[in-house]
């Protein structure tokens, strides 16, 4: 390789990595986390988030929420000063083997996203009753 090919390709590393940092980069949503005998409700404040850009995954235990911050200017205006830039909400969640995964409903009002994870049959009480003898 000659030396005008690795001059010319140390920039391309470099944008390369920034662009990468940048996708690394992300703010952690601020979580409120609810149980009660049927299951936990998760509400994340994600202000900014579209609905369409919002990736809800679950992989294993693991529970991921994320997506770019997308904040809304009005048309004809460009934002001159902005004290807080977030380009991305992101989080991760363990998750108890005791709720049921496969039943998770997920809602996004008002930049909060409310996830309701309900317990799995087995896991939620039950009231047993005695018969006389």
């Amino acid at each position: 390789m000659s030396d005008t090919n690795q001059v010319a390709s140390q920039p391309d590393r470099q944008q390369d990595r920034q662009q990468d940092q940048q996708m690394q980069r992300a703010a952690l949503p601020a979580v409120d986390v609810y149980e009660d005998e049927s299951g936990i409700t998760v509400l994340a404040d994600m202000p900014g988030v579209p609905k369409e850009a919002l990736e809800i995954k679950v992989e294993g235990d693991a529970l991921s929420i994320e997506g770019p911050v997308q904040p809304s200017t009005p048309e004809g205006l460009e934002a001159v000063y902005a004290e807080l830039r977030i380009g991305r909400f992101r989080r991760t969640f363990a998750l108890s083997r005791e709720l049921d995964t496969a039943r998770i409903d997920a809602g996004l009002k008002d930049g909060v996203l409310t996830l309701r994870i309900p317990k799995m049959e087995h896991a939620q009480p039950r009231r047993i009753q005695v018969n006389a003898g």
